[in-house]
Formats: C-alpha cells, sequence, structure tokens
C-alpha cells in the first residue's frame, strides 16, 4: 500500500512537471490581437489591477458576451502581479492548466484505484495538442480556470460520496457556483456527476471495492434529487449567459445560420472533435462555418452516433465506462455545439477542453481491456501508453510555435482553412498594427470581397485610414459602413466620434459618441477622451471637465492629456 502510495504521489509530480515543461514556451509569446485586447491589453478596467472597483465593475460586467466575474477577477490579480509583460499571464494559465489535470489525476485515481490508467487519461487531458489553444491563448483564462474548478468540484464531490455530510455537500455546490463564474460551459457539471455516480462511483450498482467511495448500492431516484440544487445553479447561469450574449451582439440569428445548417454543424463536429483525437493536424484559432453542409455528410454523421450510442448501450453494464465516457462528451459539448449559434465558428479546438476526457476514458480504459484480452503485459501496455503521451507531446510542442505572435497565428490558420474572412480581418488589423497598412489594405479587402457585409472589416479599413495614413474623410466612409452594417457596433462609433473631431465636425461627433454612450459602458477610456474633445470643442466646459474626471479614475494620463487640451480650447493658448 506504501509502495502503490509512493508511485502514486511520483506520478503527479511527473505529470505537473511534464506539462509545466511542454508549455514553458509561452513565456515568450506576445499577447493575442484576438480577444485578448477585450479581456487585458485595452481593457482599462483590468489594467487596475485588482481594485475595489474593478471587483464592483467584474460582478456586473456582461463584457466580451458573458457574465464571468472570477475570470476578470484572476486577469485583474495577473495585471496586479505582472503589469502587461504577457510571460506572466501565459504561465499563470500554465500553471492552472497542469493543477487541473493533477485534480483529474487525483479524482481519477480515487474513485477507480486505477493509476496507470488514470495517469494516461490526465496525461493525455494534459498534453493533448487539441489542448494548446485553450493553454496558450490568455483570452481563454476561463478555459483552464474553469476545468481547475470543474476537477475540483468532482473531486469534492468523491470526498462527499465517500463520506456524507452536510459540509462536504456545501462545498461542493459552493466550488460548483464559483465554476460557474468562469465559465458558464459548466453548465453540464451536474449531469456529468450522474454519469459518474454511474461509473466510476459505482453508487447505482451492488458489490464493489472498498477503495472505492461507495458502499451499497441507491437507487436513481435519491440521486437525481441530490442534483436539484446544482442544475437550479445551471439554469440561473444559462439563463444569464443568454442575456449577456444577445446584449453583446453574439448571437447568430436564423437567416444568417438556418437550424438545418446549425443540426447537420453539429453532427459534424462532434465527428470532426472525435478524429481529432487520434489525427489532429491542420488546427486553427477559427474553423468559419460554411454556408451548407452536404446532405451526405450530416447523414454519415448521425449514422455514427446512431452505431456509437447503440454500442455504448449494449456494452453499458458490462463495460460501465463507455456510457460515461461517451455521454460525458457528448454532455459535455453540447452547450458549444452550435445548435444556439454564438459566433462565425463551426466548431473550436477550445471547446474540446473539458469534452475530450470522456472520449480518453473509453480509449484508455477499453484501451487496455481489450489489450489485456490479446494477453499483453503490463509493461507492454505501459510502454504503448507512454508511446501515445510522447507523441500528443510532440505534436503539442509543434502547434505551441503557431501562437508565439498573432501574425505567425493568423497566417497559419489562412494555411489551413479557406475562405476564412474573419481571420483575414484579423491578419489585416494585425499588419496594420506592426506598420505594415499596404498589406493590412490587401487583406482586408479580401475578407470584404468574400464577405461585403462584414463589419468588422470596414472598421478596421477605417483604422487603417484613420491612424496610419491620417485619411480622415476615407476612414469617416468605412466607419460609418461599419455602423451601417452593425448598429450597435461601439468601436466603430467611439473611432468615428474621434475622426468627426479631427475633421472639425464636433456636433456630429458628440451625437455618435453619445449614442455609443448609450449601448456600453461609460468607463470605455477613449469614448470619455473623444466625448471630452467634442464637449470641449464646443464650448461646454463643465461637460468635457465631468469627463476629465471620470477618466481620471481609470487613464490618469489620457485624462491629462484631455485636461491640457480643455484649457487650450478654453484659455485658446496652447499649453
Amino acid at each position: 500500500m506504501k509502495r502503490q502510495m509512493r508511485q502514486t504521489k511520483l506520478s503527479a509530480l511527473l505529470l505537473v512537471l511534464v506539462t509545466l515543461a511542454l508549455f514553458s514556451p509561452t513565456a515568450t509569446h506576445e499577447f493575442i490581437a484576438y480577444d485578448d485586447p477585450g479581456y487585458v491589453t485595452n481593457n482599462a478596467v483590468v489594467q487596475q489591477g485588482l481594485t475595489a472597483r474593478g471587483v464592483e465593475w467584474a460582478l456586473g460586467s456582461t463584457s466580451m458576451s458573458n457574465w464571468h466575474p472570477v475570470t476578470w477577477l484572476s486577469h485583474m490579480l495577473d495585471v496586479q502581479l505582472f503589469g502587461l509583460a504577457p510571460a506572466g499571464h501565459h504561465l499563470m494559465s500554465v500553471a492552472l492548466h497542469a493543477t487541473s489535470a493533477l485534480l483529474l489525476f487525483l479524482f481519477l485515481v480515487w474513485t477507480t484505484a486505477c493509476p496507470w490508467r488514470s495517469l494516461v487519461v490526465a496525461g493525455l487531458f494534459a498534453l493533448h495538442p487539441l489542448h494548446v489553444e485553450s493553454v496558450a491563448w490568455v483570452a481563454e483564462r476561463k478555459d483552464v480556470l474553469s476545468g481547475l474548478l470543474w476537477h475540483l468540484t468532482l473531486l469534492l464531490y468523491a470526498a462527499y460520496v465517500l463520506k456524507r455530510g452536510v459540509g462536504r455537500y456545501l462545498a461542493t455546490l459552493a466550488c460548483y457556483a464559483v465554476a460557474l463564474m468562469t465559465k458558464p460551459m459548466v453548465v453540464t457539471l451536474p449531469v456529468v456527476m450522474l454519469l459518474v455516480d454511474w461509473w466510476p462511483l459505482e453508487r447505482t450498482r451492488a458489490g464493489g471495492d472498498d477503495a472505492r467511495p461507495h458502499r451499497t448500492p441507491e437507487t436513481w431516484g435519491p440521486l437525481l434529487w441530490e442534483k436539484v440544487p446544482f442544475l437550479l445553479l445551471s439554469v440561473a447561469s444559462s439563463a444569464i449567459t443568454i442575456v449577456a450574449q444577445d446584449r453583446g451582439g453574439s448571437m447568430v440569428d436564423l437567416d444568417s445560420a438556418p437550424v438545418a445548417l446549425r443540426l447537420a454543424n453539429a453532427a459534424m463536429s462532434y465527428v470532426r472533435y472525435i478524429v481529432g483525437v487520434f489525427w489532429p493536424r491542420d488546427m486553427a484559432v477559427l474553423y468559419p462555418l460554411p454556408p451548407s453542409i452536404p446532405a451526405w455528410q450530416f447523414v454519415g454523421s448521425l449514422s455514427i452516433h446512431l452505431l456509437a450510442g447503440t454500442g455504448v448501450l449494449w456494452a453499458a453494464r458490462r463495460k460501465p465506462y463507455l456510457a460515461t465516457g461517451w455521454f460525458w462528451f457528448l454532455i459535455t459539448a453540447l452547450p458549444v455545439i452550435g445548435v444556439i449559434q454564438v459566433g462565425a465558428q463551426s466548431m473550436a479546438d477550445r471547446y474540446t477542453y473539458l469534452p475530450l476526457t470522456g472520449l480518453f476514458i473509453i480509449v484508455v480504459w477499453g484501451g487496455a481491456d481489450l489489450l489485456a484480452a490479446m494477453k499483453w503485459s503490463p509493461r507492454a501496455m505501459a510502454g504503448l501508453g507512454t508511446a501515445c503521451l510522447v507523441a500528443a507531446a510532440a505534436l503539442s510542442w509543434n502547434q505551441l510555435g503557431y501562437w508565439r505572435d498573432s501574425l505567425t497565428l493568423f497566417k497559419h490558420t489562412l494555411d489551413v482553412t479557406t475562405a476564412n474572412y474573419l481571420i483575414m480581418n484579423n491578419f489585416g488589423a494585425a499588419l496594420n498594427d506592426s506598420g505594415r497598412p499596404d498589406e493590412a489594405i490587401q487583406f482586408l479587402e479580401r475578407a470584404i470581397a468574400i464577405r461585403p457585409s462584414h463589419a468588422e472589416a470596414f472598421y478596421n479599413l477605417g483604422r487603417v485610414h484613420h491612424l496610419s495614413r491620417q485619411d480622415y474623410p476615407l476612414a469617416a466612409a468605412h466607419y460609418a459602413r461599419a455602423i451601417e452594417l452593425k448598429p450597435k457596433y461601439t468601436d466603430a462609433h467611439i473611432n468615428l466620434g474621434g475622426v468627426y473631431n479631427s475633421l472639425g465636425r464636433f456636433s456630429e461627433a458628440l451625437a455618435v459618441l453619445e449614442a455609443a454612450k448609450s449601448m456600453t459602458e461609460a468607463s470605455r477610456p477613449e469614448l470619455l477622451f473623444n466625448a471630452g474633445v467634442s464637449y470641449a470643442s464646443l464650448g461646454r466646459t463643465g461637460e468635457a471637465l465631468r469627463e476629465v474626471e471620470a477618466l481620471r479614475a481609470i487613464d490618469p494620463s489620457l485624462a491629462q492629456r484631455l485636461q491640457e487640451f480643455v484649457t487650450w480650447r478654453t484659455s485658446r493658448t496652447p499649453p
């Protein structure tokens, strides 16, 4: 027993060290110009670090189309500790991911008494290339943080099952509540808890090993009632999420993505995720949603689902891990599978962060049972498991290289996808920010040629002419077109207001900026600055000074610039 405990501790240490070593190159990576600005680099509140005002904002904000206050606080903590140096932010995500893998390992070891199989599953979770996106992308802090809390909740739940008590139950419920405040995708955890009741906790089965945290069989009724408080939290989180995503303009309407396309894409995405477990290639930060999916692909995908589901249910009593693993995969992916379409992606590697554990369980437990039936020795099986982990780590190491900066990531994505107007737009914006406006225009115009209604490409063309070329009339035309296509495009309103100020059209600028205030948080520093310039230029000094004071609390240097401008406009004497 002592030897087994020592081996488990050594396995846990090895798992953490290998994970940290694999993802250590992220210390040299930059922030990515895709969601990282919204979460960190352009977020004035987050950039203040942990403050009372920041905590209040995090608890009430639905910025980035989500309500996830704990995620916001984690980003603020990073700024408090590391400033805006990306290395600290990246390594914090790596540490959270390694801890999450450790918790998964401990949960499986404790509940299955199979340390080697548990180590391979946790190792695949830690090292698989489909999980690189979640770890290497600072904006996906919500993935690694929610994953850690997901696994901690399962571990606490196993402790509660082993020794019932109100305190242990409430600790599990509290941990789950915090997990919901990191990423709403964890809403499926109560159903997964029912799955682990079946296996590995085996609460409904008689007999078993005393090493497992169960004693006598239970009926499903009490187990369901036990999950009701968790389910109520899930329902509340889902409702908040739908409101947040609708308010943020992330939900796609039925005209853009009809129900038939959504269902076909969902069926196809499940199959592509399964294939990706065994053959991860051409991984991209965004896979565009196709305009249509051939009927044969939809029928083929449904056939695969039907065959797999039938086989799992047929073997469920003899191989209970098959049912747990299969339905873990299906159910945890359900919130992001695209039936409720959010964004323009057909699927995403980051969406596999929690679901793939179900498939890893099937592969490892099923593979070990099959090899045992074929008379493989434990040492040979251990060698095969190690080889799989080494292969996964090698592929992840290669994939990590594409995440070192925005230009590298976006170029790779364009190389492995087709008609990807969204990433053409992002690549164009990154080229402009890198001082390459002529190349930026080429990619932005290509994006518009593919999708003429893509407001973001017009916005970024406006930025090229506004910031790089100082062609204010042309910039204004592009910003106005972006707003025409997307009436609640806050950034376009803010920048158009700034351009109108530069053109001396102060009344028009103020009208645009006041419209922006009605659709976003008034704490946006560039919004306050541009509004202050408009007020001062129109002789409304008191209102301009009000903007100065509001700006002073979130961006003192910008507030000082505005103060100097107001003083100059008032005195007509340059500062």
